[in-house]
């Protein structure tokens, strides 16, 4: 796994964690902040061929 992936897939993590986090407490403005991060970051990995596996599937 190159460079660019394994960051890519970290930050989709830590983004995905800190989404939940922002749901679990209530902070609407965070979670559509990480959520429109997210979004964006599973875009990026699309445009590079980069499979993101899905949590529980």
């Amino acid at each position: 796994m190159d460079a660019f992936t394994a960051g890519l897939l970290h930050r989709i993590r830590t983004t995905q964690t800190d989404l939940t986090r922002a749901r679990e407490t209530g902070d609407d403005y965070l979670a559509e902040v990480e959520q429109a991060e997210l979004e964006d970051l599973h875009r990026l990995a699309a445009e590079h061929g980069v499979e993101v596996a899905v949590p529980g599937v």
